[in-house]
């Protein structure tokens, strides 16, 4: 897919910057919420185009995430919450991977 014009090639900048926040979430935590508070501001502006979807996707890993966490947080004094965090760390590296992916062939992510 072609991008449209100069909003849509902006936009793309600010999804892709969102994939490099949610990369250094690995080792920074807090760009993970920084990127999704961006996300919750410019999804109105992606309404319609190809790039909702990659929005959509970054805004449902983080909720998915966080899911994750609470429950291996909650579950790790039984040892189970060591193989959640886990999952939930191979997770995340695949959703940014994917996504970042795509966005970078100019697709949907779905």
């Amino acid at each position: 897919m072609e991008l449209d014009n100069i909003t849509d090639s902006k936009l793309k900048d600010m999804v892709l910057i969102v994939y490099v926040l949610q990369a250094v979430s690995l080792l920074v935590g807090i760009t993970l919420i920084i990127g999704v508070v961006i996300n919750y501001i410019k999804r109105n502006d992606a309404k319609g185009t190809w790039l909702e979807s990659h929005i959509s996707w970054q805004i449902r890993t983080f909720w998915l995430y966080l899911c994750f966490i609470l429950v291996g947080g909650a579950t790790i004094f039984i040892g189970v919450g060591y193989i959640i965090l886990l999952i939930a760390l191979i997770w995340l590296i695949y959703r940014i991977c994917k996504g970042w992916i795509r966005l970078s062939e100019n697709k949907p992510i779905y």
